[in-house]
């Protein structure tokens, strides 16, 4: 009994932490997420009854304007809401147009193709965002004190509209567990969880950098030194006193001692400042260094931001000493090179297909083009715009064998996928990413077939993970059982293994 124990908690704290592996590793993958920039957005969170809500912020996240349309059913009032939002549009100076993917999305993006259509502004582009999390956002308690003049059903337009400008500033105000892109999240430990999760977000935030005068207090808690009241203090003193000129300003905030600068300042990114080495990522204890570096180069240093021609002709030991060495030296010029630079990838958007609304729109065939929105140990989901995501099996992911689907894809990737089965019935949809899978003809799995390519049946695997990942993904990934696991209903087993051990005699009987 004492050894079965044992290996029991043993087993359990292995999967405990694949799991939390996962959900890290999702969410990296989403707090890294393209930025679409500083400008300004209309955000549009879809509705039937209840209405669309309309928010607008500038290039800044400033909310200018908000509304409410009722385009769709019961109300039916599409010309009135075209002309409101037409209006916005010129008002504002829009260029960019977030379109939350829950209830309605699809509809009110065939509205938002038509306002670009008729709207004629050069540049005007509509996308379709993830909203998870944007409610938990609108109840939260940081929301009521940022948008406290607002209705909790526009916050959520607000947070669809700036998540887009930036998805790094934004999710950073949302609990990490209520994004939705886990693995049996609410079955493992929640202090494991919160431990990782947080480290995640803070490397994120460090890797990227922060611009001190324009960064909310939750986006400056997660910088390197700073502490939740650490980061109201820099709010407050940039509210009274205006934006940060330079880096040793921040001196100037109450309780923010030599220490904390320290870890912070690396950190904290000051565009347009007084001294163009604030928006690069060279501490300012290394500003010595670059200063023998322009003093050699017999340039300023604007001049020699950005001059890689010059750089790369220099020699990091000539100018490593006994504070720095030359891999920081390395790192200094490596940074001057493209000062500020951003890790994360070029901005980029999925166009889904027209006509495909809903899960009935499918057909066995089609190549469709989505966006991953979680990715789990058995595979990954991806959202074609049918309000239903799919599931891409890892067997169905490459032709060589994939050992951890994080290897293939990531939560947030643009991805070409092929429909190979849908079940409208259970709401299911098998994908796969090998375009060129052979669609399995009716019938075939039921006498122990499988498609050629070894791609196993999709829609029995995880699709109890509804709507893209929120709640318990990846609970329904338990065989043939089904969505509740009703063992009486159990059919046979198929696929080579299957076939083979029937083969061999075993299950005939």
């Amino acid at each position: 009994m004492s050894l079965s124990l044992d290996i029991r908690m043993r087993l359990r704290q292995s999967a405990e932490k694949d799991a939390v592996d996962v959900f890290a590793a999702n969410l990296k993958d989403l707090l890294l997420a393209a930025p679409a920039g500083t400008r300004p957005t209309m955000g549009l969170d879809p509705g039937y009854r209840t209405g669309t809500k309309v928010a607008v912020v500038d290039a800044t996240g400033k909310v200018v304007d908000h509304t409410t349309i009722y385009p769709h059913q019961p109300h039916n009032k599409r010309d009135e809401a075209l002309a409101v939002l037409a209006a916005l549009v010129a008002r504002h100076g829009v260029e960019l147009i977030a379109i939350g993917n829950g209830t309605a999305s699809r509809e009110t993006d065939a509205l938002a193709a038509e306002l670009v259509s008729l709207a004629k502004v050069p540049g005007l582009t509509k996308i379709v965002v993830s909203e998870a999390g944007a409610s938990v956002y609108s109840a939260s308690e940081y929301a009521t004190k940022e948008l406290p003049d607002l209705d909790v059903s526009i916050r959520g337009a607000v947070s669809i509209a700036r998540r887009l400008q930036d998805p790094l500033a934004e999710l950073v105000k949302i609990d990490p567990k209520s994004i939705g892109v886990g693995q049996y999240q609410h079955d493992v430990s929640e202090t494991m969880l919160a431990r990782s999760l947080g480290a995640v977000v803070e490397d994120a935030v460090n890797a990227v950098g922060v611009d001190v005068n324009t960064a909310s207090v939750p986006l400056l808690s997660r910088v390197s030194g700073i502490t939740g009241s650490l980061a109201e203090s820099i709010v407050a003193h940039r509210d009274q006193n205006g934006p940060f000129r330079a880096r040793r300003a921040l001196e100037d905030v109450p309780r923010l001692g030599p220490k904390a600068f320290e870890q912070c300042a690396g950190f904290l990114r000051i565009p347009n400042g007084d001294d163009p080495l604030d928006a690069s990522a060279v501490h300012p204890e290394a500003y010595p260094v670059v200063r023998r570096i322009v003093d050699r180069t017999g340039s300023s240093v604007r001049e020699l931001l950005g001059n890689i021609a010059t750089l790369r002709k220099l020699r990091a030991d000539e100018f490593a000493d006994d504070r720095f060495g030359v891999p920081t030296v390395t790192d200094i010029i490596s940074e001057l090179e493209k000062p500020g630079r951003d890790p994360r990838p070029e901005f980029k958007t999925a166009t889904f297909a027209a006509g495909i609304e809903k899960v009935a729109d499918l057909k066995p065939g089609m190549v469709l083009e989505g966006v991953v929105t979680n990715v789990a140990a058995f595979g990954a989901f991806v959202d074609v715009g049918v309000h239903q995501d799919g599931l891409v099996h890892v067997s169905a992911m490459s032709r060589s064998f994939v050992k951890d689907p994080h290897d293939v894809v990531r939560s947030g990737e643009v991805v070409k996928v092929k429909v190979l089965e849908v079940d409208v019935a259970r709401q299911r949809i098998g994908l796969t990413l090998r375009l060129d899978d052979e669609i399995p003809t009716p019938g075939a799995e039921k006498s122990g077939g499988q498609p050629r390519g070894g791609a196993r049946r999709p829609g029995g695997q995880g699709s109890g993970n509804q709507g893209g990942g929120r709640g318990r993904s990846g609970q329904g990934n338990r065989g043939q059982q089904g969505r509740g696991g009703d063992r009486r209903s159990t059919p046979a087993a198929s696929g080579s293994l299957a076939d083979a051990l029937r083969r061999a005699g075993f299950g005939n009987n």
